[in-house]
């Protein structure tokens, strides 16, 4: 537990210099992960600095985090700066709505993730890995990143959607794919947001493409209801006996689209190259997949007796978490470390970096899921480890993508061994989610 002690009224933390209007933006955006590592390193548990849309506050301690997510998460919203930076493809859906609107439709959605419907997603997860290797061949050289993606949108299309989108998969895939690079442009956050720059051009267009496709599905299930989510939402009536209109339901169909799929691809692609770079990790995961399932096909009941696979899992998403930073805004004045943080101000909280602090880790930037032992995870502060967020706002979908993860990863190395391609590297762009700026190509040798 840190122990706060009570500043002078008005001091602010320490803080990287910036140079005035602009302040330290043009760092951030330009080396993201190294410029907030090197902020925890050079001033300490909370960090503040100055940027075009005011000052930032950035939370390096398990306990500060804890404090805005959990303790005292009702005064703190998402805020402008992650409305900006979604609202124009997901609407007012569940990731990024507030209050009362968020309360309503998460409790209509909660439904399709509790324990009897997971579990019936996890033959259509296996089922559609299975498909998606019949295409690979032995010695061919492939993208996983691009693989898992067209692999988990095509889960959650199937699980969530209770549909077979395979002819439009590229479409949608390219719609998110352009909306996450277009996201990333500096001029959506430092230009008036009525001014048409190329980049919400493109943003507009990769929304336009999602409706084509949304819609569609949205009407195929009112012609023809199922057990499914819209066809759920359709259905729902809020504490007014109120539906939810047809642009609602398409926000929540968008939102679970994308964090449906987005970071369970990006954990897998972390996962192989991670595996890829750490062969006694591989060997040590592979024997426990040859053990226990002799090279059949995991099923939901075979989980408890992979937990060296869930470890793999978890230790990826500790050294590369798919959503690296949360952002809230308080509404009123709060105090945090001792320092006061007035209402309108950005708090940043980098899973980045206090996943790879070494007052918690031993050899922090080692791939070791051996670490993650029940006594270690007693002894690790409650948001050491926070890679789907926590408090009400903690990822509604955490057990279907830790699910996903498990089953589509046993099931490719059951049948593959993946090798890097000589000369690929890791370089991550920070966008909503941290992304590979290059292919990740990997060689598929049979096993």
């Amino acid at each position: 537990m840190v122990h706060d002690t009570a500043r002078p009224s008005g001091e602010i933390p320490p803080g990287p210099e910036g140079p005035p209007i602009v302040g330290n933006y043009l760092p951030f955006v330009r080396e993201p992960f190294a410029f907030m590592t090197e902020n925890a390193q050079s001033y300490g548990d909370i960090v503040s600095w100055e940027e075009i849309d005011g000052r930032f506050y950035q939370l390096n301690h398990p306990d500060h985090i804890e404090h805005v997510l959990v303790a005292n998460n009702g005064n703190y919203i998402k805020g402008e700066s992650f409305q900006r930076a979604l609202s124009p493809i997901t609407g007012q859906g569940t990731l990024n709505s507030e209050g009362a609107v968020w309360r309503r439709n998460r409790h209509l959605i909660q439904p399709a993730f509790g324990p009897e419907r997971i579990e019936e997603y996890a033959q259509m997860m296996t089922d559609a890995t299975e498909r998606a290797l019949e295409g690979w061949r032995d010695g061919q050289t492939r993208e996983i990143h691009e693989d898992t993606m067209e692999l988990t949108l095509d889960i959650v299309s199937r699980a969530l959607f209770g549909v077979d989108i395979g002819d439009r998969v590229d479409e949608i895939g390219l719609a998110l794919e352009e909306f996450m690079a277009a996201s990333e442009s500096l001029s959506n956050y430092v230009l008036p947001e009525a001014l048409p720059t190329p980049s919400r051009r493109r943003i507009e267009a990769a929304s336009r493409r999602l409706d084509d496709v949304v819609y569609d599905l949205i009407r195929q299930r009112r012609e023809s209801p199922g057990d499914d989510v819209i066809s759920m939402l359709f259905a729902a009536r809020d504490e007014e006996a109120t539906p939810l209109s047809v642009e609602g339901i398409r926000d929540e169909v968008v939102t679970l689209l994308l964090a449906g799929h987005e970071t369970t691809a990006l954990s897998l692609t972390f996962t192989v190259y991670l595996l890829s770079r750490y062969p006694a990790v591989e060997e040590r995961l592979l024997g426990e997949l040859d053990e226990v399932l002799g090279g059949r096909t995991p099923t939901m009941a075979d989980l408890p007796s992979l937990p060296y696979t869930e470890k793999v899992v978890k230790e990826s998403m500790r050294l590369y978490p798919p959503v690296p930073t949360v952002v809230r805004e308080p509404v009123k004045p709060d105090i945090i470390g001792g320092y006061e943080i007035p209402p309108g101000s950005t708090i940043r909280m980098h899973q980045w970096v206090v996943h790879r602090d070494g007052r918690w880790y031993d050899d922090p930037l080692a791939f070791e899921p051996g670490r993650w032992t029940d006594e270690f995870e007693r002894s690790l502060p409650k948001l050491a480890y926070f890679p789907f967020s926590a408090g009400p706002r903690r990822c509604i979908g955490d057990r279907f993508a830790m699910l996903e993860a498990r089953l589509i990863l046993a099931t490719i190395y059951q049948e593959y061994h993946l090798e890097l391609v000589p000369g690929t590297e890791l370089d991550l762009m920070a966008a909503i989610t941290a992304r590979p700026r290059d292919p990740v190509r990997v060689t598929v040798n049979a096993r």
